[in-house]
């Protein structure tokens, strides 16, 4: 694989497994996350960002202000004061002159090294697995000829708990800011001593000069962060917060001579109490649980243990799946960065980013289904509960709970419900997590319905949970036969119910659905596709009757889709509350969509007339562009109250004709699906992140994770992403990539081999842990073809190259060689 062009921000090290800032000066803040379990850390480029237990909004630990000037401002600050001359070595706040610096975004680690007049410092930012606290590890290193007396403040902002709260409460929360200082550890206490039973520590591991917990004495009070007071004047006041906005910071005094050097760490931890009595007296706290964190990672050895065993764990977890491919740009993001943003997006679902502020927005239904299939093969286990927690958020009519809190798992009745596409993706994730696994004990899973009173034992199951979705949409069906779209469909600004004429209120709650006869051709090719999946999964379970069932449902809504939305050379989009067509060539506007060609030909229709090709065609020929595929053509130019919040965006972003990443990867396998490789590389390639080094200054955003939304040719800035890491797009293009392209598919007996290949692929490798076996996949493609497989062997015997490989099942590697042709 040749090595890819730095862009001027910096490149890939793809050896390392990180991307390399080589400037702070990027053009968007350029985002990581740091922990993998439940608690977990935003880290930009500079150092910015915040931490939080398990919810953003319930349990923040610090603070972070969101659409700042700059943006980026506040996180896990250094303030280095080196004979007077006060730096960072992240560069931000103080932004000084002379700082060379270097960041390197890892697998849940930043590791930012600034130097400045021969000091330099090297700074560590990870959460260990199985923790709840994050380690920042700090190397010293004086690379000058002179003896060095620098002084280092660390500086961090406490949040008080209740992320909205904190941030417009002041009446409230200007009052009961409380603190604890003992030793080199700084105890945030506020609210402890009433109802929290938690409380954030911040500790360095080796003795301080001194402190302050108050920002007023640190900053001051007409000060920014840029110009705060303590490092400039270089001593700490050993100010204890009463009220206002308590903080941590440690002064650390260092002497080292020529080529000395000195490492140390500091602690940022939630720590819950437990069963142990809160005070040890009055006002002061039972700090034993704290002092047991600082005393483990004082311990020698305790912090580079910590980070190995970090590395350890992404090895293992990126080695279920690794490929050596002719496409430098598909393999990296494969191997390592697309499966690293499924973890992401699995753990954050839609709740906490650059663009996600935490407090609105929590595990989407939606959205959790559809992250599970790039996040299942990784660890199934997770996976398992997840859909379980999901389903809990279901009604027992069918419609769900838009989205629910991760601290609480109830659904956020804010956001509302009533989408009506939310529960297929149930379906979906279940037959993915099934097929991986092997498990089908999941299906009789105890599993409630969000408002059923149960008295002792629940005796609703996941599979029950699944009838319901099937049943809900057969049910909820329109004049033309077509389901109902509710509040929305997967495209939540599509409000054919909403006819909003009011500013304030939200397009995705207002108006009435009941009644409506708003219909989603999307919402029927989505159903197509899980009514399949459902059939494939009776059949597995040996029930043929309802396979039998199911494939009735299919064949009905299919017979539906094809008589009611092809308009000629696409399918339509939706029927609106008045019975007029969406996305037709009959609109001015809004012509042909996206969602609705990519489900369609997904879920089968077309594929016995032709319309599939040719829906695929008119895709190319009116929504593709070199940055991907745009949503709908042309792009809305005015608002239009039959259609809602679509048509309220400019044109050219967002759901205004933007090239939403996470629809475009439908089309991408719908590509697969017809054959055509070259064709799916080509687009798969058009949003890729990595492939964006020469355009940066354009796209803007991190070029190593993908984006939910690049500007589409309507728009000015065409090329610019938006929304960077909490998209879809992430789970969606995993199975692109290692399932489409590749054609590495779990089955219900096992794994498929199936790949659509670009035809001047002369082959590619594939290791592969499945069901405790490990597959290492050999593709060879001596006929210069897209697709098929003329020859398949599992440990040199032939097998047929229409079914899956058979699990082993004894642990070991087994090869598997395969002949396109």
């Amino acid at each position: 694989m040749k090595p890819e062009t730095a862009s001027p921000y910096g490149h890939f090290d793809d050896a390392t497994r990180e991307y390399v800032i080589t400037r702070p000066d990027t053009p968007l803040p350029w985002l990581n996350y740091l922990g993998q379990d439940e608690f977990f850390g935003l880290c930009t480029n500079t150092a910015g960002g915040y931490s939080f237990w398990k919810d953003a909004k319930l349990r923040r630990l610090t603070r972070y202000r969101y659409n700042n000037v700059p943006y980026d401002l506040g996180g896990r600050y250094f303030y280095v004061n080196d004979g007077g001359e006060v730096w960072n070595p992240g560069w931000k706040p103080v932004k000084a002159k002379g700082v060379k610096y270097e960041c390197r975004h890892g697998l849940g680690y930043t590791r930012i090294v600034g130097e400045r007049d021969g000091l330099e410092v090297e700074t560590l930012f990870f959460v260990p697995p199985g923790e709840n606290l994050e380690v920042w590890k700090v190397t010293v290193r004086n690379k000058s000829a002179q003896r060095k007396t620098p002084k280092l403040f660390s500086y961090q902002e406490f949040c008080f708990f209740e992320a909205l709260n904190d941030m417009t409460n002041y009446q409230r929360t200007y009052s009961i800011g409380e603190v604890e200082v003992e030793g080199s550890a700084i105890y945030h206490k506020t609210e402890f001593r009433e109802r929290r039973n938690h409380y954030t520590l911040f500790a360095c591991t080796r003795p301080i000069a001194g402190f302050d917990t108050s920002r007023d004495a640190f900053v001051g009070i007409h000060e920014g962060l840029h110009e705060a007071k303590v490092p400039f004047a270089g001593q700490a006041t050993n100010s204890v917060a009463f009220g206002w906005n308590p903080i941590g910071s440690h002064q650390i005094n260092l002497d080292l001579a020529p080529g000395a050097e000195e490492s140390f760490a500091f602690v940022l931890a939630y720590v819950e109490q437990g069963e142990a009595p809160k005070f040890d007296a009055p006002f002061v706290m039972n700090k034993s649980v704290g002092r047991a964190i600082v005393e483990k990672y004082s311990a020698p050895g305790a912090v580079d243990a910590a980070l190995a065993n970090l590395k350890a764990y992404w090895d293992a977890l990126l080695g279920n799946f690794q490929v050596d491919c002719p496409n430098e740009h598909a393999q990296r993001m494969a191997n390592t960065w697309n499966q690293y943003q499924c973890m992401a997006t699995f753990n954050m679902s839609r709740s906490a980013s650059m663009y996600e502020t935490g407090i609105g927005r929590g595990m989407g239904f939606r959205d959790s289904n559809q992250d599970l299939l790039g996040f299942v093969h990784m660890i199934p286990s997770r996976a398992r509960e997840r859909i379980l927690d999901i389903a809990a958020t279901q009604l027992s009519d069918g419609t769900c709970y838009h989205q629910y809190q991760p601290l609480t798992k109830k659904g956020n009745a804010d956001i509302g419900g009533d989408f009506y596409d939310d529960h297929l993706w149930l379906v979906l994730s279940t037959c993915a997590y099934i097929k991986e696994s092997g498990d089908t004990s999941i299906l009789q899973a105890p599993c409630a319905y969000a408002d059923k009173a149960y008295e002792n034992v629940v005796t609703d199951t996941l599979l029950d949970h699944l009838e319901t979705s099937i049943a809900y949409t057969m049910k909820k069906r329109g004049p033309n036969g077509l389901p109902l779209i509710g509040h929305a469909d997967w495209n939540d600004c599509l409000n054919l119910n909403c006819f909003s004429t009011e500013p304030n209120e939200s397009f995705q709650t207002a108006g009435d659905v009941r009644d409506s006869k708003a219909e989603s051709v999307m919402i029927a090719g989505l159903f197509l596709y899980a009514a399949r999946e459902m059939a494939g999964l009776y059949e597995h379970l040996d029930r043929n009757t309802d396979a039998a069932r199911m494939h009735g449902h299919y064949a009905e809504m299919l017979e539906t889709v094809e008589r009611v939305s092809w308009d000629g050379a696409w399918y339509t989009r939706a029927y609106a509350a008045d019975g007029s067509v969406v996305g037709s060539h009959t609109n001015a506007e809004g012509k042909i969509f996206i969602e609705s060609q990519g489900w369609c030909v997904l879920g089968g229709a077309g594929a016995n007339n032709g319309r599939a090709r040719q829906a695929m065609e008119s895709v190319h020929q009116h929504l593709y562009t070199k940055n991907g595929v745009v949503l709908q053509q042309p792009a809305y130019s005015a608002y239009d109250l039959r259609l809602g919040e679509v048509t309220s965006y400019p044109p050219g972003v967002k759901e205004n004709a933007g090239i939403f990443s996470h629809n475009n990867t439908w089309i991408h396998l719908a590509w697969c699906q017809l054959g055509e490789g070259d064709r799916a590389l080509e687009y798969y390639l058009s949003i890729c992140p990595s492939a964006k080094q020469d355009q940066i200054d354009t796209y803007r955003g991190e070029p190593y994770v993908y984006a939910q939304m690049i500007a589409g040719k309507d728009a000015p800035c065409f090329g610019e992403a938006k929304n960077n890491w909490l998209t879809g797009t992430a789970a969606w293009t995993f199975v692109v990539v290692s399932q489409g392209l590749l054609g590495i598919k779990p089955d219900y007996a096992g794994l498929r081999v199936a790949p659509c290949i670009p035809k001047d692929w002369p082959g590619f490798t594939v290791t592969r842990r499945f069901r405790g076996d490990t597959y290492a996949i050999t593709v060879r493609n001596p006929d210069g073809v897209s697709k098929g497989v003329k020859a398949l062997r599992l440990n040199g015997t032939e097998i047929d190259p229409t079914k899956p490989i058979p699990v082993v099942g004894d642990g070991s590697t087994h090869s598997v060689d395969v002949v396109l042709g």
